[in-house]
């Protein structure tokens, strides 16, 4: 159809042409991504809030709870002890409780507390620099490791669970996983070209990376505690 001087109107664009696709038909991902389905940032700071708000009180219960214990070791029972290995008493007496010199649950308050403050930012729409989030991924990489430490000598050598300690476990795991893929989608963590479709599955799935850890730490507990279970039937 031609106007007036034979200019044709630019045709209407369709409500899908806003979202690109490779030679595969697959959707490209967005600016600065290797994923076509990015973490979005309020989901990631919706997850750093939970997570750090149920870390924090497993913390802060667990530093009030050696207080009383430190205040009165013959008398007081801590109200997590319910059995002779499952007990945060049998656990807070032990040198891996105090790695650095002090009570391990003054780090995750710390630490929690930092997570409950990005995860905000983001759920408010503000943009984090650079070098936040690489201090956060340093940060949450170490804790990580830290509770995987924690896990081995729990069930190996202390041969004792402490429930609030396993309830800090589960918070720290899905803000590492979901924090790391978002690293490496966004660049922020060096991904070599040949990985980068790897990398991109992985920003994908990366909810079955929490479910995966999550049942591999739950088997681990019943292989090392298989006794104390059956103890209780």
């Amino acid at each position: 159809m031609s106007t007036r001087g034979g200019v044709r109107p630019p045709a209407a664009r369709s409500s899908s042409a806003s979202v690109q696709e490779d030679d595969d038909g697959g959707a490209l991902p967005p600016q600065g991504h290797l994923s076509a389905d990015p973490v979005p940032p309020r989901r990631l700071g919706l997850l750093l809030t939970i997570g750090g708000v149920i870390g924090f009180l497993a913390a802060f219960t667990l530093t009030v709870e050696r207080i009383k214990l430190l205040a009165d070791p013959s008398g007081y029972k801590p109200s997590c002890d319910i059995n002779p290995f499952i007990s945060c008493g049998s656990v807070m007496v032990t040198w891996q409780a105090r790695l650095f010199g002090f009570p391990n649950p003054l780090i995750g308050i710390a630490a929690f507390a930092v997570a409950v403050t990005l995860g905000v930012l983001l759920l408010s729409g503000t943009p984090l620099p650079r070098w936040v989030r690489v201090g956060w991924q340093v940060g949450i990489t170490l804790g990580f490791v830290f509770v995987c430490w924690l896990m081995t000598q729990s069930l190996y050598s202390i041969k004792a669970l402490c429930p609030w300690c396993m309830v800090a476990w589960a918070a720290v795991i899905p803000m590492f996983w979901t924090t790391t893929v978002d690293s490496l989608d966004r660049g922020l963590v060096p991904v070599p070209r040949g990985a980068r479709r790897a990398v991109a599955t992985l920003v994908e799935y990366r909810l079955l990376l929490s479910v995966f850890t999550g049942l591999v730490v739950v088997v681990l507990i019943a292989q090392a505690f298989w006794s104390q279970w059956l103890s209780l039937v």
